[in-house]
């Protein structure tokens, strides 16, 4: 049975409507004003309010102000009582969250009609808000799912790895990891779908899970530009699905102190190294080719490059630099390159600084893109 309060400080009206809509088989409250109003609203989160306008204490307006500023009741229909005429009396009605008026004297017919159809948007509007309540406790447990596949930090003699993930949403796009080919090679590697929210999710965690499981046919997981070649074969844009992604994936060779990396579309890892001079030297480490899955037959380059001792490894998706300043311009590639130079050289995770150097430069609370950035250290 519906839940209906009268807010009316006229106790005979107030009867009139009371007995009307106890005959209509609704379950009808009562409040005198609208402070007591307000509090029976609290206490039992009807489904509709039939509230007079003019009244002693608190007006109808500061009632509906108060109703729909309130989570628990922001879905109950709202039916402001008035004699009052003019357009500009129900603008300002409906500016303050009124969902109806009706006009004194009321005619009963039209009374019931507005009840009948008021309920029916507010049991809409539940339906909706509980389905979105579904749809919000399935999206965590999938982004606890995505969360419990990015890899602990690593540390060995040779080499340290720490990461930092932060979904733009609930899903975000990026994926990253980095495991033992054998007892010499590391992968490692950055993966960041186009687009945010589920579909950019689901497209990273399946590529996540055909590198981990190395399951590309006939691939030598070694050489960078077999494997991007091998997931464009397999990850190809078509009709069904219209995603694309980025990566950058390197292989570390232990002995050599060698890195081989290849890119597809992915901004360029930074690989920030001692100089005899005392400064940093810096080298962006990127090949070219086209984004993975967006042409086909695109053959990708690998190339290498010598790895000093105490030297550090970012890898990294765009939006960690592709943030809005204050003045409406970028942060930029080259600003994100330049934070990182200014960093010591030392064995220090700096992946904190970088979070909030972001933070601090970024205009808005929430970032417009998912961020993911991986520090390597090499033999400190």
């Amino acid at each position: 049975m519906y839940k209906v309060l009268i807010i009316e400080d006229d106790p005979l009206f107030r009867l009139v409507l009371t007995k009307t809509l106890k005959n209509q088989g609704y379950d009808v409250s009562v409040a005198n004003d609208g402070a007591e109003g307000l509090a029976s609203a609290k206490q039992l989160k009807p489904g509709l309010i039939l509230c007079d306008w003019m009244m002693p204490r608190m007006d109808g307006l500061e009632v509906c102000r108060q109703v729909k500023a309130d989570p628990e009741l922001a879905t109950t229909f709202f039916v402001l009582l008035t004699a009052r005429e003019g357009v500009e009396n129900r603008v300002q009605g409906l500016d303050n969250g009124a969902d109806d008026f009706l006009s004194k004297p009321i005619e009963m017919n039209e009374l019931r009609a507005k009840v009948r159809a008021g309920l029916r948007l507010h049991q809409l509007s539940n339906d909706l808000r509980t389905q979105k309540q579904i749809l919000e406790a399935e999206l965590a447990e999938a982004a606890e799912y995505v969360r419990s596949l990015i890899p602990s930090p690593l540390k060995t003699e040779a080499i340290a790895i720490d990461a930092r993930f932060l979904p733009s949403r609930q899903l975000g796009g990026d994926c990253f990891d980095y495991y033992w080919l054998n007892s010499d090679e590391l992968a490692i590697y950055l993966v960041d779908a186009a687009g945010h929210g589920v579909g950019s999710a689901l497209l990273s965690v399946s590529v996540l899970n055909v590198l981990r499981t190395q399951s590309l046919s006939g691939v030598n997981f070694s050489r960078p530009n077999e494997v991007l070649s091998a997931l464009n074969d397999t990850f190809q844009m078509n009709a069904q699905t219209d995603k694309y992604f980025t990566i950058w994936y390197g292989v570390y060779h232990c002995t050599q102190k060698l890195l081989t990396y290849a890119s597809g579309g992915h901004p360029p890892a930074v690989l920030i190294s001692p100089a005899s001079n005392g400064s940093p030297e810096v080298k962006l480490l990127k090949t070219p080719g086209f984004p993975v899955g967006m042409f086909p037959d695109v053959e990708y380059l690998a190339a290498q490059c010598a790895i000093a001792p105490s030297s550090s490894l970012y890898v990294f998706s765009d939006g960690v630099y592709e943030i809005h300043q204050p003045d409406g311009e970028l942060w930029g590639m080259e600003a994100f390159t330049e934070e990182l130079k200014s960093y010591p050289i030392n064995p220090e995770s700096h992946l904190d600084q970088i979070i909030q150097t972001v933070h601090q430069v970024s205009t808005k609370e929430a970032l417009d893109d998912d961020l993911s950035v991986l520090q390597v250290n090499f033999e400190f």
